[in-house]
């Protein structure tokens, strides 16, 4: 129950806080609704004299619901989202009284302050003005949080010379991109209803529950969002008994409390349970426009983390907060839909008799193979370098699951040039006489691979917890819309059109099939087979921001309209700006932590050790276990002064090389090794000091206790 102890009605409260396209058109006159729709629909300027009325009745929609300021909510390239509250308060009246007033020139533009934000070198430290643009594609809504209600406006984010300085602007791009080239492909196939073809994307959500006792006195959980010491406690997740176990009540009162908060905001939580790791959870939602998605998604991860708060806890996103145990993804489910409700990656029954779908299959291995970099560097981070690879996420390679069903008609028209049969899933027998047979997918699943075909749509799992799902789904959006334009300019001049779409799909097929794998992604057979295929394999995010600035690259984002040159040139040198100072900040931490209370710690533990083996000496008893101690934690010791001053030294240089792509560089080859190395000495010391002397919470508290 929640912590008022109150029920509710999912359907009652399920989109109350929402702008929607109910309320508007309960509240806009008729005329202004349609010109709002011809807007979203048809990418139509919107008048200045329809957004005053659009304006006005949602301000008076959120004065009545108790908001008394308005924010442009957008989403620069910090990773997070972004908002200056201003009221609906004008000038106050002679009489002492005040209007509340919002206008359309305030809902279609903001002006913030862009001189703080990254740029990447668009704009310059004195260049301040930044212009916030409406999005009416996603809805306006209420939030409520401890500053009270606040409108808040889904917006893009652009500089003043109309750089795109967000995530939001490029993912819309993309989406039109896609949108103009699936429109082509449908046509060549006869379909002329359906006007508009949307990328439809379900993001599912992994995040750790902490106890904020325990939280708050670890300092590299505080500065970092990742334990940089711990040793592993006596139980992790060998016995995978936490994986959908039952909800402890902490737990489930605090989803509880979450639910009812998205689902206000109109986002449509759907599932939730245990992960595989100790005090890992996660929410997933059903699918929407991918413009939606991504801002319901930050809506997700800011809910988690205030809702966590109320509950005494905290609520960790980063891609591994404990070495040793799984860490935490969000895996970016992506078909595309068109606004007549046919779903483009539906093989339908017989798959090797639909054509259309078989052309869409064959582009995106394509688009895959030929952007498998780019498409790695959309999911790189610092964090997700702790992750990929590891037993538990993608490898950093990049390569297609398709199952049996596929990989079979795949494999007739490579071999034949004619597929003329499909698997079926047959019957699943239990062996219980009590328990029905039933009727089973044709096709297993695969955990292990980055890129995975589940039934309908695309599962690309590499993508990072904490991480927005705009930057993957706008490169997906574009490769894709490139891949159906080169089909569409060789179909479009075919004379016989039949025969022309069964030679490219099985040219497609044939020169892409080396993306395809259906084995276990995390072996070290696919690793050294990758190799052999000439895949590439991008281990680090510093390995992979390079893809970004690539001859194809630029091109392909260039021709589409999604960024220009200098855009993606910002982009690149963020990124390497991020992964430095993400890199020396924890180093940095290390450096406080050993210095401030883990090596003071020893030496207090070390000293008790000495008192006991001299009074046991003195009394004459068997001091040899006492000394055997003191002797491996005063060496364990001396490797710890070694390692900090190793690591202060590494950092000091590492501050000195060229920013950018160097210095990065030295942080991720030179620096993190020496970190690993002052950690080592550090949690083998944990397993030895007294507990009561050991100056902060270990993995066993936090990951065990008060969830």
């Amino acid at each position: 129950m929640s912590e008022t102890g109150e029920r509710f009605n999912v359907a009652d409260i399920f989109g109350e806080d929402v702008f929607s396209d109910k309320v508007m058109q309960q509240r806009l006159p008729k005329s202004v609704y349609r010109e709002l729709h011809k807007t979203i629909e048809e990418g139509k300027d919107l008048d200045i004299h329809v957004a005053d009325a659009i304006a006005g009745a949602m301000k008076q929609w959120a004065i009545e619901k108790g908001a008394t300021h308005f924010t442009h909510w957008f989403q620069p390239l910090t990773g997070v989202t972004a908002e200056k509250h201003d009221s609906f308060i004008t000038a106050p009246r002679p009489d002492g009284t005040v209007l509340m007033e919002f206008s359309g020139k305030e809902l279609i533009k903001g002006e913030p302050d862009a001189s703080s934000f990254p740029s990447g070198g668009l704009r310059a430290t004195f260049e301040a003005r930044g212009y916030t643009a409406w999005d009416p594609t996603s809805p306006a809504f209420v939030r409520n949080d401890a500053a009270g209600p606040i409108l808040c406006i889904p917006t893009a984010f652009c500089s003043y010379t109309g750089e795109a300085l967000d995530f939001k602007t490029p993912l819309l791009r993309s989406m039109d991109a896609i949108n103009a080239q699936s429109l082509r492909l449908l046509r060549l196939f006869g379909n002329n209803k359906s006007k508009k073809v949307t990328p439809s994307v379900g993001p599912e959500q992994e995040y750790f529950l902490v106890d904020e006792d325990a939280f708050k006195q670890r300092k590299d959980l505080v500065y970092t969002g990742r334990t940089l010491f711990g040793a592993m406690p006596p139980k992790g997740q060998e016995l995978d008994d936490h994986y959908f176990g039952t909800l402890r009540q902490r737990v489930a009162a605090f989803m509880r409390d979450v639910n009812k908060e998205l689902w206000k905001l109109g986002v449509p939580a759907k599932t939730q349970h245990n992960e595989v790791a100790p005090a890992q959870h996660e929410l997933a939602v059903i699918y929407e426009n991918a413009s939606l998605a991504v801002d319901n998604n930050h809506i997700v991860m800011q809910t988690l983390k205030r809702i966590a708060a109320k509950h005494h806890m905290r609520c960790l996103l980063h891609e591994k907060p404990f070495a040793g145990v799984n860490g935490s993804g969000k895996h970016n489910n992506w078909s595309l839909m068109t606004d007549d409700g046919i779903n483009l990656l539906d093989p339908g029954k017989t798959p090797h008799q639909n054509v259309q779908f078989l052309l869409v299959l064959a582009c995106i291995l394509k688009a895959v193979d030929e952007h498998a970099d780019l498409l790695r560097e959309s999911a790189a981070d610092t964090g997700n370098d702790q992750r990929l690879g590891a037993n538990e996420a993608p490898p950093a390679i990049i390569s297609v699951f398709l199952g049996d069903q596929l990989q079979d008609v795949v494999s007739q028209l490579v071999k034949t040039g004619n597929a003329t049969s499909s698997l079926k899933g047959g019957k699943l027998q239990t062996g219980v006489s009590t328990l029905p047979d039933f009727t089973k997918d044709a096709t297993d699943r695969n955990r292990t691979s980055p890129f995975a075909f589940t039934g309908n749509k695309f599962e690309f799992r590499m993508l990072g917890s904490r991480d927005s799902v705009a930057a993957p789904n706008i490169v997906l959006d574009t490769i894709v819309a490139e891949a159906f334009s080169d089909a569409c300019d060789v179909l479009e001049q075919a004379e016989d059109f039949d025969v022309a779409v069964h030679d490219l799909i099985k040219q497609y097929l044939n020169d892409h099939q080396r993306i395809i794998f259906n084995g276990n992604g995390y072996s070290d057979e696919w690793v050294a087979e990758a190799e052999r295929r000439g895949l590439p394999n991008l281990r680090s995010m510093v390995d992979s921001i390079p893809a970004l600035e690539s001859e194809k690259s630029v091109s392909m984002f260039e021709k589409f309209k999604v960024f220009t040159k200098p855009e993606l040139a910002s982009r690149v040198e963020i990124k390497y700006e991020t992964y430095a100072k993400n890199t020396h900040i924890e180093a940095a931490t290390m450096i406080d932590m050993a210095s401030k209370s883990i090596i003071p710690a020893v030496i207090r533990w070390n000293r008790s050790l000495a008192d006991t083996v001299i009074a046991l000496t003195q009394a004459g008893a068997d001091a040899s276990v006492e000394k055997e101690l003191l002797a491996e934690s005063t060496g364990l010791l001396a490797e710890t002064k070694a390692g900090l001053q190793k690591l202060i030294q590494i950092t000091e240089e590492a501050e000195k090389k060229p920013e950018g792509r160097e210095r990065a560089v030295f942080y991720h080859y030179d620096v993190t090794p020496v970190m690993a190395e002052l950690r080592a000495p550090v949690d083998k010391l944990e397993m030895i000091v007294d507990k009561d002397m050991w100056p902060m919470p270990s993995y066993g508290d936090l990951m065990f206790s008060g969830t």
